[in-house]
């Protein structure tokens, strides 16, 4: 994550989907505060960059 991160940048939607699908990981290892986090990060910068009502941005607002 920290790779994608460092070359497309933090709010990158490719970067957001690993970070994403960590968080999903981080959930299903029982991990509940990290995955919490990470999905709080991934929400916020997906409402400002797709919007509201964009799938993606739905889909994360669903796992949380």
């Amino acid at each position: 994550m920290n790779e994608r991160a460092r070359i497309f940048g933090q709010e990158h939607p490719d970067t957001l989907d690993t970070m994403h699908n960590l968080a999903m990981t981080y959930y299903s290892q029982r991990r509940w505060k990290e995955a919490e986090g990470l999905l709080l990060v991934v929400v916020e910068a997906r409402k400002r960059i797709l919007g509201q009502e964009h799938p993606n941005t739905l889909g994360t607002m669903h796992n949380r």
